[in-house]
């Protein structure tokens, strides 16, 4: 698919292996109206969660789940990330550093290199409730990760978590600038 270039940059879209993991498409319609280029990077794990050629036909590009080999093309640098949905591990992990898988490895670097993070956790009130979850998510944010925690899921019947989730990276990405420049 030939789409114009992106006015707002590229944003990765890193889909973890939850239940709402086929909604992330929304998401990623969502994100090319709003004038982004999309990368969608899977956990591992996440590849048997949604229809994986449904989102490379969407983006025009393929779905990362792994590093590339040095004799394949390197996928654009990320503007901004949305983790979505994204798992009790993956938040725990993402907060302690872990970079054990290639989206792990992406999102360790992300706030070190001033890339607008923004996390929506899809996880049940009992992990939701644990100190481990609590801990984590105050460590991304104090780092500046927005995290859109949401502890019964409310927000992912139908698509309003994707776009409070695009207005808080945008939100980001301005104050990440207002810093800067």
């Amino acid at each position: 698919m030939n789409r114009p270039p992106a006015p707002k940059g590229v944003l990765y879209v890193i889909v973890c292996a939850a239940g709402a993991a086929p909604t992330a498409q929304d998401l990623v319609a969502a994100a090319l109206d709003e004038g982004w280029e999309v990368q969608v990077v899977a956990t591992p794990s996440a590849l048997g969660f949604f229809d994986v050629a449904a989102f490379e036909e969407l983006t025009g590009r393929p779905v990362k789940s792994r590093y590339r080999r040095p004799d394949e093309p390197k996928p654009p640098r990320a503007d901004a990330i949305v983790v979505a949905p994204a798992t009790y591990n993956t938040v725990n992990k993402f907060a302690q550093g872990i970079a054990d898988t290639y989206a792990l490895g992406l999102l360790a670097e992300a706030p070190g290199l001033g890339i607008p993070v923004v996390v929506v956790p899809f996880v049940n009130a009992a992990l939701a409730s644990r100190l481990p979850f609590l801990r984590g998510v105050e460590t991304l944010r104090a780092e500046g990760v927005r995290v859109l925690l949401d502890p019964a899921n409310e927000a992912w019947n139908g698509s309003k978590p994707w776009r409070t989730a695009l207005a808080a990276v945008e939100e980001l990405g301005r104050l990440r600038r207002d810093d800067t420049g």
